[in-house]
């Protein structure tokens, strides 16, 4: 009996969960790259890092330390997170997108569209936008919402994932937001603010 509960411990012990988990941080990076790539900005600089403050003779024996203790106990590392963002269909959602951007700027500029709390565009006041113009710009936040919906159903449909499209969805909704340039409006806890 008692090698019975041994070996149903050791069983127990030895089985492995494997999670499959939404890598947001490659979500957001994912969204950014799109969002940048459609309305063609051009990327931020980053500041160069400040040099370390110890004496080169510190950081030396420190590195030294570093690969001596790695050699003992090797690190252990996962993979980062990654999301593909490249198929057929994203490709052709993407260059729909950067098409009508073109269209859609002159409307962010001047008010009559702004990107609701869930990253969907929205005519904020129909009654600015001149008469001859709304048939025309609906039609136009319309086409976006639907390719924006598409192409969030597409990168989890490319991830084999497609349980992922509402988060996605979150993520870029986020992302959509912070990569508005200045003076367009969005949405935040129900009101509209500009950037």
């Amino acid at each position: 009996m008692r090698k019975i509960s041994l070996l149903s411990a050791i069983l127990l012990t030895a089985c492995v969960t494997i999670n499959i988990y939404f890598p947001a941080a490659a979500a957001e990076k994912a969204a950014d790259e799109i969002i940048k790539d459609i309305q063609k900005n051009t990327p931020q600089q980053t500041e160069p890092k400040p040099k370390a403050s110890l004496p080169d003779w510190q950081v030396s024996v420190y590195q030294l330390i570093d690969a001596a203790i790695n050699v003992v106990v090797p690190s252990a590392q996962a993979d980062e997170a990654n999301l593909a963002i490249d198929s057929a269909e994203i490709r052709q959602v993407r260059s729909a997108m950067e098409a009508r951007f073109a269209s859609l700027q002159p409307l962010y500029a001047a008010g009559f569209v702004g990107i609701q709390a869930d990253g969907l565009l929205a005519v904020r006041d129909a009654g600015s936008v001149p008469l001859k113009d709304r048939n025309q710009v609906n039609k136009l936040v319309a086409a976006e919402n639907a390719d924006r919906q598409s192409l969030y159903q597409a990168i989890a449909n490319a991830n084999g994932h497609p349980e992922w499209a509402a988060q996605i969805k979150s993520t870029f909704a986020a992302r959509w937001v912070s990569n508005a340039q200045p003076g367009w409006w969005y949405q935040s806890s129900g009101s509209w603010k500009q950037k």
